[in-house]
């Protein structure tokens, strides 16, 4: 046995084979259940010449099968693919190559453009089609059935001894440029992501058995995970749970009101979230409903922007249910969690308590002191590194007083209590006059705007300041917001420099599945469009000066 997802998951199995392991719309399965089509997927794949080292992608909403197919991947030692479900033929074509594809599992709905581009692959030896209720055909390409190639498979668990060393491999979808895979090591991301370590107390599992025993005595929780599972957040919301013996339930696609529909049918405990792309429209799809949220003991925030506005409106409309923020990314995985109540509201990105394994970093890769901002960086156990780029794996994983450490380009500030505050990814900071201009801090001022649904913000070009803060915001329904009624309300929270000077005014902001922004969406939009109002700034306002 070994600090393996597989194996993980089987100790549970083996815990609790009659509890509920994960519901999907009217789909419920135990842990023996899951466990056994989990293993007929993987007799399959291994008839089909799959083990050890090949590349399963993964290009599907969520469903049961997609987690089926993750399991059944590592149980035989391969590697699942996170694809994107909205990726088209050319992306899907750079995927399959960057990735190496072996083979593909995906939703039926997905044929026409798997039939585009599967010819450009003879090495992807086999095609498995979800049925999700559409009709497109998957003939023409050699698709083959999910439940055929499950039909007369063994469902015993007879597969070879796995390893720690095991990779899981995840590909970022990231706010700018084409995805990349990170590569861990099984018991590394287990550590850091899976509850191998508590991320309340910092305390380290035992021993790989003592997840599962302590999940089985407790009578376990039930989760919901609103994210897609080509988000990290999601696969480990799920994976995790189901090592602590809890029961994972999830919609095929983010929508609020099934979300609520899901928590009132299935009295869940926790819901796991993705900043404010998930929890403006659950706030606002709760009110609207009135749904029975009773039975909620955590809701749980990580991987993006989760405004002091938003959560403010959680903590009156759900007094009882505990809000935790943390902080992290597919290189670093879990980096520190914050508690939210009514007296630590603050602007910009969520501020955690760090565990030992978390710093912030200078540009010369001395340690930050309190109060300075540097480069969010983690020890401990990390990813092997970017797979087939080993150039952008030596500019992210450097060594530091003879330890590893992973900066994988998030600014961040040493608070005087130690606690650590995140600012916001460095490829998308804005340079105005000299200073640098975080858009997470921007965008939860203008979202605490009572007409503000959903904003960016970039950096446009100026003559005079280099660059020149800019919004793009998705007003509420009814409402047009203006430059002059914005600037006075956000300078309540932000100084005058870091004000937008330009708005354009969209009727949707672009943002990934995930909830992640879309920055180069927002930039081209503001390349190719007029902007709604422009502020020009006074003479005396400079970047150096508050305005």
């Amino acid at each position: 046995m070994a600090y393996n997802i597989a194996d993980l998951f089987e100790h549970a199995v083996d815990l609790v084979p009659d509890r509920v392991a994960v519901v999907c719309g009217e789909r419920r399965l135990t842990f023996a259940q899951l466990d056994q089509r989990a293993n007929r997927l993987a007799h399959h794949l291994t008839a089909r010449g799959l083990g050890p080292g090949s590349h399963i992608g993964v290009y599907s909403r969520n469903s049961v099968e997609a987690l089926e197919t993750m399991l059944a991947a590592y149980k035989v030692r391969a590697v699942p693919i996170n694809i994107n479900f909205r990726y088209v033929p050319n992306e899907l074509r750079y995927i399959f190559d960057d990735a190496d594809l072996a083979a593909l599992v995906h939703e039926r709905r997905y044929s026409d453009h798997v039939a585009k581009v599967r010819p450009d692959f003879p090495q992807l030896r086999e095609v498995l089609v979800i049925e999700d209720g559409t009709d497109a055909d998957c003939t023409g390409y050699g698709g083959v059935e999910y439940e055929s190639a499950l039909t007369g498979q063994s469902a015993e668990r007879d597969f070879p001894e796995r390893s720690a060393d095991d990779l899981y491999l995840l590909y970022t979808g990231g706010t700018t440029g084409m995805p990349k895979g990170v590569m861990w090591r099984h018991e590394d991301v287990w550590r850091v992501l899976g509850g191998g370590i508590d991320f309340m107390t910092g305390e380290a599992m035992r021993d790989e058995w003592q997840q599962a025993r302590t999940g089985a005595e407790s009578g376990g929780l039930i989760w919901l995970a609103a994210a897609p599972f080509i988000h990290g957040a999601a696969q480990w919301a799920s994976f995790g749970n189901l090592f602590a013996c809890s029961t994972v339930v999830f919609v095929p696609q983010f929508d609020a009101h099934e979300v609520w529909r899901t928590i009132e049918r299935e009295r869940v405990d926790v819901l796991a979230i993705v900043g404010d792309a998930m929890a403006r429209p659950l706030i606002e799809a709760l009110h609207e409903g009135g749904y029975d949220a009773s039975s909620l003991v955590v809701i749980s925030s990580s991987a993006a922007l989760f405004s002091p506005s938003v959560q403010r409106q959680y903590l009156d409309a759900l007094p009882n249910v505990m809000i935790t923020d943390s902080i992290g990314s597919s290189e670093t995985g879990f980096s520190g969690i914050g508690v939210i109540g009514r007296d630590n509201a603050q602007t910009g990105g969520p501020r955690v308590n760090a565990d030992a394994f978390t710093t912030v970093i200078r540009d010369d890769g001395s340690f930050a002191l309190p109060g300075e901002i540097g480069w969010l960086a983690r020890t401990g156990n990390l990813p092997l590194g970017y797979y087939k780029d080993e150039e952008k794996s030596r500019s992210v994983f450097r060594e530091i007083d003879g330890k590893r450490y992973v900066a994988p380009g998030d600014y961040a500030r040493i608070e005087d209590d130690g606690t650590v505050t995140m600012l916001g990814r460095g490829s998308v900071s804005i340079n105005t006059g000299g200073e640098k201009v975080f858009p997470d801090e921007v965008e939860a001022a203008l979202k605490s705007h009572p007409d503000v649904f959903d904003a960016l913000v970039v950096g446009v070009p100026d003559e005079r300041l280099g660059q020149r803060v800019a919004a793009v915001v998705q007003p509420r329904a009814g409402s047009t917001p203006g430059l002059a009624d914005l600037d006075a309300h956000v300078r309540e929270w932000i100084a005058g420099y870091k004000v937008p000077r330009s708005l354009w005014l969209v009727d949707e902001v672009t943002r990934s599945p995930s909830g992640k922004p879309d920055y180069a969406w927002a930039k081209r939009h503001t390349e190719t469009h007029e902007p709604t109002d422009v502020r020009e700034p006074s003479r005396r306002e400079t970047a150096a000066e508050p305005g």
